[in-house]
């Protein structure tokens, strides 16, 4: 064997150089870049998914619940609605949190603080704030409550119905204007101006009842821009849904009188409210005399400093 065969046969052949790592090869598609960020999904797409998937939802939901004639003048076709409109909007939330991998309770509903002490403070707050209303508006002279017009069971069924009423009328609008497209919103504009916009949708809203005014919407858009400040201090929606309940119910049930310009049946007194409107509210009810303002102001102040040590960012990793 030559001197040549074996130096070639004792030197390793060179390493061949590494395949050069492409861009095209490496970054995410175009379309992946498109529709998600470094957080997940873009809160743009998320957001315009979430409302046409309510308001598909919500015209099914519409058709079905005044399929069939159930009796009660409608009563029970409208609290169908009411309860579709809640799933409607939570629907599209649970499928999207599973595409963002988020869990439920980010969105303002915590199923382990269901119906716990912020739903029940939020409810007692609300009917005190009401009947500090009422009373003032009864003091200025612009409120009769009459005598009652219920007895009995009729009574009874009639608190129930409209209490599990106005429960859903509360977890259907405060958490479609203020769960998951609050906190979608909040992640590309911040949560204020995500907060101001979607309260003077809530406002606008209340034009499409019959009896309605600006002054009625107005109140409303305040109250909603208070809700989304409890869910702020609170980390949840129960307070802002137990307000909500108590509001509406104590308003419509109890002291009879017209809510946000409707007037429901089956309510406790015979109420009226004589008076100037800018006292009573008119046709649109207490909400639009000037002294509602007044009083959420306070309750708004009163808010602030019980609850100013509890802060809690809504949307923060909780359970559901």
């Amino acid at each position: 064997m030559s001197d040549l065969e074996t130096d070639t046969k004792g030197t390793s052949s060179p390493a061949r150089p590494s395949d050069p790592a492409f861009a095209a090869a490496t970054a995410p598609s175009y379309i992946d870049t498109l529709f998600r960020g470094p957080d997940g999904l873009r809160p743009g797409w998320g957001f315009a998914f979430y409302v046409v998937a309510f308001l598909l939802l919500q015209q099914a939901v519409v058709q079905a619940a005044w399929a069939f004639d159930l009796g009660y003048s409608g009563l029970w076709s409208d609290l169908l609605e009411k309860i579709g409109n809640f799933l409607a909007a939570a629907i599209p939330a649970i499928v999207l949190s599973r595409i963002e991998r988020r869990p439920w309770g980010v969105y303002g509903l915590p199923l382990r603080q269901a119906f716990g002490l912020q739903f029940w403070a939020g409810a007692l707050w609300g009917f005190l704030a009401l009947s500090l209303l009422i009373f003032v508006i009864y003091e200025r002279g612009g409120f009769v409550a009459g005598h009652l017009i219920l007895h009995g069971t009729r009574l009874l069924r009639f608190a129930g119905f409209w209490l599990i009423y106005f429960l859903f009328v509360a977890l259907f609008e405060d958490f479609w204007l203020r769960g998951y497209s609050l906190f979608t919103l909040a992640r590309g504009i911040g949560f204020w101006p995500s907060a101001a916009i979607l309260s003077s949708v809530f406002g606008l809203l209340h034009l499409r009842n019959r009896g309605e005014h600006w002054s009625g919407v107005l109140l409303a858009a305040f109250i909603g821009l208070f809700f989304c400040v409890t869910l702020r201090r609170t980390g949840a929606l129960w307070f802002a849904v137990g307000f909500h309940t108590a509001w509406d119910w104590g308003e419509s049930f109890v002291y009879s009188v017209p809510d946000s310009g409707i007037v429901v049946p089956g309510h406790l007194l015979s109420s009226s409210l004589p008076g100037p409107d800018w006292l009573t509210g008119g046709s649109v009810g207490p909400e639009g005399s000037v002294f509602c303002v007044v009083v959420m102001a306070l309750v708004w102040i009163a808010f602030d400093s019980v609850y100013r040590a509890k802060h809690v960012d809504p949307g923060a990793d909780v359970k559901t």
